[in-house]
């Protein structure tokens, strides 16, 4: 698995991005990128599709941390948060999980970090 999820049944679209972007807060990250897919595939394709935001997360210290460690690591941040509509009319929220997206850097102490990082974003998406 490469990713965290949850569906929030009862909550609308705009209700989860703004939840998802305050307990993103409570657990130290900000959201540095806000990607409306809809909008985009729309403009750029023509394809309708159903509401999706990409949230690029950031936890400054967690970011810097692993900058130091391996400095070409920026290629793969911020941690993505997706929040995207159902078909059912839910909402599903789904978080990178950082250890398999660093699988391709050899670098002990850098999956140490990305460790602490996949235990936040798992409890930012249990918080939801």
């Amino acid at each position: 698995m490469y990713t965290f999820d949850k569906i929030l049944p009862a909550t609308d679209f705009d209700g989860a991005i703004a939840r998802t972007r305050a307990v993103l807060a409570d657990h130290g990250f900000g959201v540095l990128t806000e990607i409306d897919v809809q909008k985009t595939m729309m403009t750029k394709l023509g394809a309708q599709i159903p509401r999706y935001t990409i949230l690029g997360a950031c936890n400054p210290k967690m970011a810097l941390e692993a900058m130091r460690i391996e400095p070409r690591v920026g290629a793969m941040l911020p941690c993505n948060v997706i929040v995207r509509e159902l078909d059912n009319g839910g909402v599903e929220v789904s978080a990178i999980d950082p250890v398999a997206s660093m699988q391709a850097i050899d670098n002990d102490t850098l999956k140490t970090v990305a460790g602490q990082v996949r235990a936040m974003l798992s409890d930012v998406v249990k918080s939801l």
